[in-house]
């Protein structure tokens, strides 16, 4: 009988060191997920430093990787020093297994701070495989991608399931699911959760994520957008799917709460951080615990070609897009684009705006 190990992704802030410290001196936190390329640039506080090492000894340290966009149809030196940096992180502590976010985040001159989805394409599938091979290829443990919360249309929900089967297929790799995201599109386009969940390749989920959001007014004076933005409680229809979650995903082997550092500043926040992290734990053990033994992971040989694959037609879309998402373009606009990769007239209006509004705020210049 074995269950999933609970644990948080723990943040750097002194809010949120505040806020799980009764969690951590309970010895509650099974497992800490770490974004490891979110402090490259700066020095780890020491008690981070040590907590993170304590964990890793321990074989209860995962990583989440955030800024390498798997889908960047260029090849850049940033991926090459991002690769690089990850060597070291992993040589120099012991991770379980590593994770990125599904789309791409960076064209030439934006680093906005979303991936952005991508359609299922011949093109943009061979370009991210290529991507998650070279990141395979890097370290000797388990890779895996999670599902992405931003949609452009109702294809993108209801194929990423399928897109994630296929882009893991060739390196052995495995999923996360992340049930606010999947909450984001259920809200976003009025499908059930528990529809979209189904379309995914669930024996394929190693991790789920859970969290909370916020709300964005609509423009159009339809319904809100749900956002992703790791700042709130989780969601009750999150905790009313998370049995079925649990009772499907047979190879689940960690649930991690996340919760942006900067959002628990009042005692009532922290409360309801205390309050999330008891619910899940009590759905757990409540769960049937059937899950399999921890399989053995093999590193698959991968024949990576030297050179990585680049696609410049690609490149060229996603830097149009990208510039004009930035410029505000008109929904109509884009909508009415020659693309080839993107299917921009199955594009939600509402959404394009609200990609808008997400890279203004990561890019303010």
């Amino acid at each position: 009988m074995k269950k999933p190990l609970l644990g948080i992704s723990i943040m750097a802030e002194a809010d949120f060191v505040s806020a799980v410290l009764p969690l951590l001196q309970n010895n509650a936190v099974d497992v800490l997920e770490w974004s490891f390329d979110t402090l490259y640039h700066t020095n780890e506080p020491d008690w981070l430093r040590d907590l993170l090492n304590f964990y890793a000894e321990n074989e209860r340290l995962i990583g989440h990787g955030v800024y390498y966009s798997l889908f960047d149809a260029r090849w850049t030196e940033r991926q090459e020093v991002w690769l690089q940096k990850l060597k070291e992180e992993v040589s120099l502590r012991k991770y379980n297994h590593i994770t990125e976010h599904f789309g791409f985040m960076n064209t030439e001159n934006f680093h906005q701070g979303v991936p952005l989805p991508v359609s299922l394409h011949p093109k943009t599938l061979q370009i991210g495989k290529d991507r998650l091979y070279r990141l395979q290829e890097a370290v000797d443990i388990p890779v895996g991608i999670e599902n992405l919360a931003f949609s452009f249309s109702v294809d993108d929900v209801t194929e990423q399931g399928v897109f994630l089967d296929k882009l893991t297929e060739d390196t052995n790799g495995f999923l996360i699911l992340d049930l606010h995201n999947i909450y984001c599109q259920s809200c976003n386009f009025g499908v059930e959760m528990q529809e979209i969940i189904d379309l995914y390749p669930l024996d394929k989920v190693k991790e789920i994520h859970l969290s909370g959001g916020s709300w964005q007014e609509s423009v159009y004076g339809k319904k809100q957008v749900r956002r992703d933005t790791h700042d709130d409680v989780i969601p009750e229809e999150i905790f009313s799917v998370l049995p079925s979650v649990l009772a499907k995903c047979q190879n689940l082997e960690y649930s991690i709460i996340e919760r942006l550092g900067h959002t628990l500043k009042t005692e009532e926040d922290k409360e309801n951080f205390l309050n999330d992290f008891n619910k899940v734990k009590a759905i757990i053990e409540a769960s049937d615990g059937k899950k399999k033994e921890k399989s053995s992971w093999n590193k698959w040989q991968i024949q990576l070609p030297e050179k990585p694959l680049e696609d410049l037609a690609l490149f060229e879309e996603q830097s149009r897009l990208t510039r004009l998402l930035f410029d505000g373009a008109g929904a109509g606009v884009i909508k009415d684009q020659d693309f080839h990769y993107f299917k921009t007239e199955n594009w939600d209006p509402e959404m394009i705006l609200t990609a808008q509004n997400i890279i203004k705020k990561w890019n303010p210049y």
